[in-house]
């Protein structure tokens, strides 16, 4: 019996599926869950980096917190964090990050490799 469907399969003895389309239903709702946390994680991140870029073109200037949040940055999500010698934690959201300032701005800064 196909896995997805229940209908009667002809052909090898351990077949699972009568065809593609089942096959990949059934991964598909066997993974759905985990797959939409992921999904809606990563979407997070890349509008947090295509507002960090959008805010930020010449690679190195200052806005406000109060201007990133009306674009929709999701303060609570970054891919990783960089410490200073004298202690200020940037985030960063791919290669473009934040650092908030006094008060209310925040200087924005892009990430650049180095190359070997």
């Amino acid at each position: 019996m196909c896995l997805d469907c229940g209908k009667v399969l002809h052909g090898r003895a351990d077949k699972k599926f009568c065809d593609d389309q089942c096959r990949n239903n059934y991964n598909n709702q066997l993974n759905s869950s985990s797959y939409n946390l992921v999904r809606n994680i990563n979407n997070i991140l890349r509008r947090n980096r295509r507002i960090l870029e959008e805010l930020n073109p010449s690679g190195k200037t200052k806005t406000t917190r109060k201007k990133l949040a009306a674009k929709g940055l999701d303060f609570e999500y970054h891919t990783h964090t960089y410490q200073t010698q004298n202690g200020k934690t940037y985030h960063f959201c791919y290669e473009y990050g934040y650092l908030p300032l006094e008060g209310d701005e925040v200087l924005l800064v892009k990430r650049e490799e180095k190359s070997e």
